[in-house]
C-alpha cells in the first residue's frame, strides 16, 4: 500500500512538473452582422422564388442567409445548387441542421463568410433580405462581377437608385426584382 501511494504521488508530481500542452487554435476574430436576424415569412420565400422563375440548373446565392429557409426552399422546388452565406455561426448550425432535416444536404452548401468579400460571381439567381443601406453598398460588387442575365430579388430593401423592374407585395411585406444588365 505504501508503494501505491508513493508511485502515485511520483506520478502527480512528474505530470505538474511537465504538463502536457495542448494545442490551442488560433482564429480570425469574428465579425458581429450588420442585421439582426428575421426570419423571412414561407409565402414571402415562395414568392420570392416564383419572382425569379427559378428554375431547374440555377445557381443560387442567398446572402445574409439566416437559417437558411431560402437555400433550402429553392432545392426542393427544383435541380438546384444554392448556397447560403451568412457572417453569424449560430445561424450556419442552424441552416445546416435544417437542411439536414429537409433532406437537401447533396444540394445546399452554408459558408460562414463576410458578404463584402466572398466570391459569388457564379450565381444566377441572387436574394437578400438585408437593409437598404447594405443592398447600395453590395450593389457595386453585384453589378461588378456577376453575370449580365442574372437574377436578384430582394425582401423589404431597395438598392438606392436603381429601380426594380418588378414589384409584388406579399401579406403587407414588398419583394423587388432586378436583372443584372449587360455591361456597356
Amino acid at each position: 500500500m505504501k508503494f501505491m501511494i508513493l508511485a502515485a504521488a511520483a506520478l502527480v508530481a512528474g505530470s505538474a512538473i511537465q504538463p502536457p500542452t495542448p494545442p490551442t487554435a488560433v482564429s480570425a476574430p469574428s465579425q458581429t452582422p450588420d442585421v439582426i436576424y428575421v426570419p423571412t415569412p414561407p409565402e414571402v420565400v415562395e414568392a420570392m422564388l416564383d419572382m425569379v422563375a427559378l428554375r431547374d440548373g440555377d445557381v443560387l446565392y442567398d446572402l445574409g442567409s439566416g437559417d437558411g429557409r431560402i437555400p433550402i426552399a429553392a432545392a426542393k422546388r427544383v435541380k438546384v445548387k444554392a448556397t447560403g452565406i451568412d457572417i453569424d455561426p449560430q445561424r450556419i448550425k442552424e441552416a445546416n441542421a435544417n437542411a439536414a432535416a429537409a433532406g437537401v444536404t447533396d444540394e445546399v452548401t452554408f459558408r460562414q463568410a463576410d458578404l463584402f468579400t466572398s466570391d459569388f460571381s457564379d450565381a444566377s439567381v441572387v436574394t437578400l433580405y438585408l437593409l437598404d443601406t447594405l443592398n447600395e453598398k453590395l450593389r457595386p460588387k453585384l453589378l461588378a462581377e456577376l453575370k449580365p442575365g442574372t437574377r436578384i430579388v430582394s425582401h423589404a430593401f431597395r438598392m438606392g437608385d436603381w429601380e426594380p423592374e418588378k414589384e409584388q407585395t406579399i401579406n403587407g411585406r414588398t419583394i423587388y426584382f432586378w436583372t443584372v444588365p449587360e455591361r456597356e
